[in-house]
């Protein structure tokens, strides 16, 4: 399998759905919303979007099947499967408040072969595949060499449906407010794994995430010197809806300090 070939296809299309998400934000008004749940909404620019990325995968790699946030296709459950967020940071969109993103990660098995995130604002083109480093817009990219969480400027996300965890997670917070250089909250998870992989924040941590939240972010701050991993440390990440990612330098001392709050 050529994966620098079907990568580089794949980038062509995402950036062809960046066009046209991009192109619909121009003239998107709120009564064109859906709430999925409570705070957590979709709109047709998700849906066609997302069209539009299936159908131009599916002839990129038609054994693949697909995993896709708004299930506009059912084909799953192949070797070869693509995990697909046509639309990261819907909310965002729909203020048009940056950031929103597309990620799109290909996958055999358990294992990442391509990943790729869209920033549509910032024109952000970051992508990686087995066998190669990670880039943005075709420039080499590595996480940072900070080596204290004190020094850090980490990013996370805010629950919208599930508050079970939130007391940890707020106390978790407090610590990181008085302990490191800040922590930042963007509104899409894909677009914060891809700033940590690119250096712009020291780490990251999040729960109730989905593998399309995270599949293809996760894969690309490995490729650029990073590490990933569940709360508790270990490698259920992508499908176990909490993540924390970080330089290598700070991860443990980042991760216990996760796992020390957020443990359940």
């Amino acid at each position: 399998m050529d994966l620098k070939k079907i990568c580089e296809e794949t980038c062509e299309v995402v950036r062809q759905t960046g066009t046209f998400i991009a192109g619909e934000r121009t003239k998107f008004t709120i009564d064109k919303v859906e709430a999925k749940g409570k705070h957590n909404f979709v709109t047709y620019v998700d849906r066609s979007a997302e069209k539009l990325l299936t159908e131009g995968l599916h002839k990129i790699l038609p054994q693949a099947g697909f995993i896709a946030e708004e299930g506009t296709i059912k084909k799953q459950d192949k070797i070869y499967n693509w995990i697909i967020d046509p639309l990261d940071g819907t909310t965002n969109f729909i203020h048009g408040s940056p950031p929103y993103a597309i990620s799109i990660a290909l996958m055999k098995g358990r294992d990442v072969l391509i990943g790729i995130i869209y920033e549509i604002t910032m024109s952000e083109l970051f992508y990686s595949y087995q066998g190669t480093l990670a880039y943005l817009n075709d420039k080499e990219i590595h996480i940072s060499k900070t080596n204290k969480v004190a020094e850090s400027l980490i990013a996370t996300g805010f629950p919208y449906d599930n508050f079970v965890r939130m007391e940890s997670f707020m106390d978790s917070l407090k610590h990181f407010f008085q302990y490191s250089h800040g922590v930042r909250r963007l509104g899409s998870a894909a677009t914060d794994l891809a700033y940590v992989a690119c250096g712009r924040y020291d780490a990251f941590y999040e729960y109730n995430l989905n593998a399309w939240d995270v599949a293809a972010g996760a894969f690309i701050v490995k490729q650029a010197g990073g590490r990933v991993s569940d709360f508790k440390g270990g490698e259920n990440y992508i499908f176990g809806n909490e993540i924390v990612a970080s330089n290598n330098t700070i991860f443990d001392e980042f991760q216990r300090k996760v796992n020390e709050f957020m443990k359940v």
